[in-house]
């Protein structure tokens, strides 16, 4: 009597919870509908593993943070980026004197491009991170606990929405972008 339809398909299922939790009625249990996070939970970001840290074998611990900060990986790839890419990426920083080497350093190995999912995402993924000059990021920051040099500095992110849009677009595909529900969201952020 109290479980679900069994003539209703999963996309009614679907609606019906959801139509039931607009209404203010407690949802049935059971897992989350696909597509049924609300838009602050899907603001995005663009982060670069960059050459040093992945010849360091740093990639995992970058990972790791963005996991336990409750975070969703959305896509993820290791790429030899080249000069257009990089061009397109850094276009506010062409004409600056430090760009042949900005540009020798990101195309001196293979970095790892992700893009990650969540609540206030570009902020937060901003106070991870840390200063660029990691002789003052914070410790406990990404580039505070792995970064030497500003030269040298682990990681890239996004500092905007709208720029995270953007990059994202220089770097992935659409449908490179997989949309899918995390079963920790209601742990992560409250029902």
């Amino acid at each position: 009597a109290g479980g679900p339809d069994p003539a209703m398909g999963s996309l009614g299922r679907c609606l019906a919870r959801s139509l039931r939790g607009q209404l203010g009625l407690s949802r049935p249990p059971g897992p989350r509908c696909f597509g049924s996070a609300p838009p602050e939970l899907q603001e995005k970001t663009l982060v670069l593993v960059k050459p040093d840290a992945v010849q360091r074998r740093l990639v995992g611990n970058v990972i790791q943070r963005f996991e336990r900060r409750g975070f969703k990986l959305v896509a993820m790839k290791l790429l030899q980026a080249n000069q257009g890419l990089l061009d397109k990426h850094y276009q506010q920083l062409r004409q600056k004197p430090f760009y042949p080497e900005l540009l020798a350093y990101m195309t001196s190995g293979p970095l790892v491009a992700m893009v990650w999912e969540g609540y206030n995402v570009v902020k937060s993924t901003r106070a991870m991170v840390g200063d660029t000059n990691s002789a003052v990021a914070a410790a406990g920051t990404i580039r505070g606990d792995f970064s030497m040099h500003v030269s040298r500095n682990v990681v890239h992110a996004s500092d905007s929405v709208e720029t995270a849009q953007r990059e994202i677009g220089f770097w992935f595909q659409q449908n490179e972008l997989v949309a899918w529900e995390s079963g920790d969201r209601d742990y992560t952020y409250g029902p």
